[in-house]
C-alpha cells in the first residue's frame, strides 16, 4: 500500500510537470495556439516552429535541467549533513560560480557561450573544495558543522568580493552579471541544454549506486557506524556530486536559493525518507518550482520580466521561516 501511494504521488507529480511545460511552451509575445503547438511538436511543421522549438522549447528543457539538479544537489546536502535547511547556497557553490562568472566578463570572454557556464561550473567546484579542504580534519572527516560555517564564510567573503569587482566592468557587463546572479535563465539555447543534460548523466548514475548509503547516512552517527559504512569516504564523494549537480544549474540559470531547500523538503513529507522515492520525486518538484517561476515572472509582468530565482525565493523565503520554526518547535 505504502508503494502504491508513493507512486501515485510520484506519478501526479510528473503529470504536474508536463502540464507546466505545455504551458510555458504556448506562454510568450508570439501568439500560438493549442492546435498549432501540437502540429509543431509531433513534426508537422508550422509558420511559428522556429520560435518554438528553437526558443521557448529549449528555455523549458533548460529550467527544468536547472531546477531538477538543483533539487538533487539539496537532497543530497540534507541527507549528509542531517539539516533539513541544507541547500548548495549553504557552502558557497552559488557565489563561487558568480565570482568565476564575473571574472570572465571582466576578461572580456562574455561573448562566448561555452565559456560562460564552464566557468561556473569550474568556480562552483573550486568553492566546494577550498570549503571540504577547510573543513576536514583527520579524525572525523568533514563534518556537517564545520562546512556549513565555513561555506557561509567563504560565501559572504565572495559575495562581498563580487561587489568589488562590478564597480569596475562596464554598465552592460554588470546588467549581465546581475541578471546571472539573480536567477535568470539565460542558457535557453540547445547547446546549453545540451552541457546540462550532460553534466547529470555523469554524475547521476553515481549518484543512484549510493541511494542505499544515502538512506544510511540520513539516520544518526552511531546507526551509521554500526553498519558499518565508511562516514568519511561516503560523505565526501556525495559532496562533491552534490555540488557538481548545483555548478550544472548554476552554469544555465545563475543563482537561484531556495529551489534545493524546498523541493526535497517537500518530496520527503510526501513520500518519506527512502532515497529511491525522494531522489526522483526531489528532481521532478524541483524542475517544476523552477519553470513555474520563469513561466510566471515573464508573463505576470509583461512586457517586463522577473528572473525565475526572484520568483523563487518569493515563495522560497516564507517556506524557509516556516521549516525553522518547525525545527526549534522539535
Amino acid at each position: 500500500m505504502k508503494y502504491n501511494r508513493q507512486g501515485i504521488v510520484l506519478t501526479a507529480a510528473c503529470a504536474l510537470l508536463l502540464a507546466a511545460m505545455l504551458v510555458s511552451l504556448k506562454a510568450g509575445y508570439t501568439y500560438i495556439g493549442w492546435g498549432e503547438m501540437f502540429k509543431i511538436l509531433t513534426g508537422q511543421g508550422g509558420s511559428e516552429a522556429h520560435i518554438l522549438t528553437g526558443i521557448r522549447l529549449p528555455r523549458v528543457i533548460a529550467a527544468l535541467l536547472s531546477g531538477a539538479a538543483l533539487a538533487l544537489s539539496g537532497a543530497i546536502l540534507q541527507s549528509i549533513m542531517q539539516n533539513p535547511l541544507a541547500d548548495s547556497g549553504i557552502i558557497g557553490i552559488n557565489s563561487g560560480a558568480g565570482l568565476a562568472v564575473l571574472l570572465i566578463i571582466i576578461w572580456g570572454g562574455a561573448a562566448n557561450i561555452f565559456l560562460i557556464p564552464a566557468a561556473a561550473f569550474i568556480g562552483g567546484l573550486i568553492t566546494v573544495l577550498i570549503v571540504t579542504a577547510l573543513s576536514y580534519s583527520r579524525r572525523y572527516g568533514v563534518t556537517p558543522m564545520r562546512l556549513v560555517l565555513n561555506g557561509v564564510a567563504a560565501g559572504a567573503g565572495l559575495s562581498a568580493l563580487m561587489i568589488v569587482l562590478s564597480l569596475i566592468i562596464s554598465n552592460e557587463s554588470y546588467q549581465f552579471a546581475a541578471n546571472f546572479l539573480a536567477g535568470t535563465i539565460w542558457g535557453s539555447t540547445w547547446q546549453h541544454v545540451m552541457m546540462a543534460a550532460a553534466g547529470l548523466a555523469v554524475i547521476l548514475p553515481f549518484v543512484i549506486s549510493r541511494v542505499w548509503v544515502l538512506d544510511i547516512l540520513s539516520l544518526g552517527t552511531l546507526n551509521i557506524i554500526s553498519l558499518g559504512v565508511n562516514i568519511k569516504k561516503e560523505r565526501l564523494l556525495l559532496l562533491f556530486c552534490a555540488a557538481g549537480f548545483s555548478a550544472v544549474s548554476v552554469s544555465v540559470s545563475g543563482g537561484i536559493a531556495f529551489a534545493g531547500l524546498i523541493a526535497p523538503h517537500l518530496a520527503r513529507k510526501l513520500v518519506g525518507n527512502p532515497h529511491r522515492f525522494m531522489l526522483p520525486l526531489s528532481a521532478v518538484l524541483g524542475g517544476l518550482l523552477v519553470l513555474s517561476a520563469d513561466t510566471a515572472g515573464r508573463t505576470l509582468f509583461f512586457p517586463s520580466a522577473l528572473p525565475a530565482g526572484v520568483m523563487v525565493a518569493i515563495i522560497g523565503a516564507p517556506y524557509f521561516i516556516y521549516i525553522l520554526m518547525q525545527s526549534e518547535n522539535r
